[in-house]
């Protein structure tokens, strides 16, 4: 049993159902939920960083468990009541070797 344990998020994954007259895809969305997702605050540093490297304020960075297999990158997330937009490339460990339930992270920001 693990202390720190990770809060519910709900994922908003797109899937395109076709194009509209101008030939630009349509997308509709899903929200599905994901238990166990470490929300943790970034660094001082972390968000000088990217708000100097990219101009994006990193506001959470999510832990994401092990044996998950959702796609993560430029999707929403909701939690907290707030909608959040993630950034960036997941950074991934390997699986085995990363001790706790969590081996990827990627970066959020509030889209609302």
């Amino acid at each position: 049993m693990s202390l720190i344990h990770g809060g519910t998020v709900i994922l908003y994954t797109r899937t395109q159902t076709g194009t509209d007259a101008f030939g630009a895809p349509v997308y509709s969305e899903t929200a599905e939920t994901v238990e166990n997702v470490l929300i943790a605050q970034p660094s001082g540093e972390d968000i000088t960083n990217e708000l100097n490297l990219t101009g994006r304020r990193i506001d959470y960075i999510l832990g994401i468990p092990k044996g998950d297999g959702h796609e993560w990158e430029n999707v929403r997330v909701q939690f907290f009541g707030r909608m959040f937009q993630t950034f960036g490339a997941i950074e991934e460990g390997i699986e085995e070797n990363v001790p706790g339930p969590w081996h990827k992270k990627i970066r959020c920001m509030r889209a609302d």
